[in-house]
């Protein structure tokens, strides 16, 4: 999914530029490149370090290009880059314990939306969570839309960004951490034990809905409890419903 409101201030336009970028090791995104474009010159090396440096690459029209530069000259390329660095998941884990807390984190699968991670991150922060994990892939990254949307709560929620949430969910699970997923199919949020437990939530698109292989490795599974026509959530509300549970179950 290409974010609309991407713009100049979150973009990097034309070969040099980006070159330059990906020499200085900037917090890119990922990079969109003309799919009809021929590959040589100093495209050979920025796919080079593309690689070298695990960004996604995606292949769009020219119009595309074209909108998101304004019709200036793109030369086939921009770089979409990051609104803030990411840490690692050992660095959220540190952060509970600095506080002498029990970890609570949030991890994201599927999100897409960037109104959606931003609102998500925003209600991490607001409820005490010690960091958001989210994938590399599939999902959209802290673009600018993700940041203005967190209303300011992105400069104090620490973000890692993974390869594999189901090593990261094992990894976790190494640590000590229960991980919950969010389902229909889950059991009553309003009859779990959630006080004081080191935990990761799981929050999936509404569209997708959390991936069997994911939920599989969840040792619980919670369920919102509705009784209307629509049987689903925006992914960023349910997180908020379930968060904010959690959050009173650990501190009233």
């Amino acid at each position: 999914m290409i974010d609309n409101t991407e713009n100049n201030k979150n973009i990097i336009i034309g070969r040099n530029s980006v070159l330059e970028a990906l020499k200085s090791n900037r917090i890119i995104e990922h990079v969109l490149i003309y799919n009809n474009t021929n590959i040589s010159g100093s495209l050979k090396e920025i796919l080079s370090r593309i690689k070298e440096q695990n960004i996604l690459v995606k292949y769009v029209n020219k119009n595309t290009l074209d909108r998101l530069s304004n019709n200036s000259n793109h030369q086939g390329i921009i770089a979409v880059v990051g609104a803030k660095s990411y840490c690692s998941v050992e660095d959220i884990l540190e952060f509970a314990k600095s506080k002498n807390q029990n970890p609570f984190v949030i991890i994201t699968e599927n999100i897409e939306d960037p109104h959606n991670l931003g609102a998500i991150i925003r209600t991490a922060e607001c409820v005490g969570a010690h960091g958001v994990i989210i994938p590399k892939r599939r999902a959209v990254g802290l673009n600018f839309t993700v940041d203005k949307t967190s209303a300011g709560a992105l400069e104090h929620v620490l973000v890692s960004r993974v390869s594999n949430i189901s090593n990261t969910i094992n990894t976790l699970k190494k640590h000590g951490l229960w991980i919950y997923g969010s389902d229909m199919s889950g059991d009553n949020l309003y009859t779990q034990d959630l006080k004081n437990i080191p935990m990761a939530l799981i929050i999936s698109s509404e569209s997708h809905g959390i991936s069997n292989n994911i939920k599989n490795n969840c040792d619980y599974v919670l369920s919102i409890p509705m009784t209307g026509k629509v049987n689903s959530l925006n992914a960023s509300v349910a997180a908020g419903i379930i968060m904010y549970e959690i959050f009173r179950q650990r501190n009233f």
